[in-house]
């Protein structure tokens, strides 16, 4: 009989695999961005677009524009300086659903603008590239 931590492992180790968590952290947060009138049609919606764009193999839906995502910098950049903190910059990347592990402290160290913009995109992407794992033919018997 297995362990129970065993499975523990197991899980974990599956969900990591396949960036389960990442992937429900990232809808949640755009669930709570939208604020959408019917969440769950709203949710279905987006991991339909998410399907179709792994079938058909076009790019994936990306939930936040650039629009979106200036507007969060300059919200973050209160002063206008055309730069915000790496604190800052890390309580973004978590507010959005987006890794930010990876990401070192270092004093002084500001985030640009075209930075910002380029990581939130980077790290979405990496959130979805785990859906295009083997996409299953479709025979077509004729």
């Amino acid at each position: 009989m297995e362990s129970v931590s065993s499975r523990e492992l197991q899980a974990k180790e599956y969900l990591e695999k396949h960036r389960i968590m990442d992937v429900l952290n990232y809808l949640t947060s755009m669930l709570l961005f939208n604020k959408p009138e019917k969440p769950r049609e709203f949710l279905m919606s987006l991991l339909e677009r998410i399907r179709i764009a792994k079938v058909t193999g076009i790019a994936f839906p990306y939930f936040m524009d650039n629009t979106n995502i200036t507007a969060m910098f300059e919200m973050l950049d209160a002063a206008g300086r055309g730069s915000i903190s790496v604190v800052q910059y890390k309580e973004a990347l978590k507010t959005l659903g987006l890794s930010y592990e990876d990401v070192l402290e270092v004093e002084g160290r500001v985030v640009t603008l075209e930075k910002f913009k380029s990581e939130v995109n980077k790290r979405t992407e990496k959130i979805w590239s785990a859906f295009r794992q083997d996409v299953p033919k479709i025979r077509k018997d004729s």
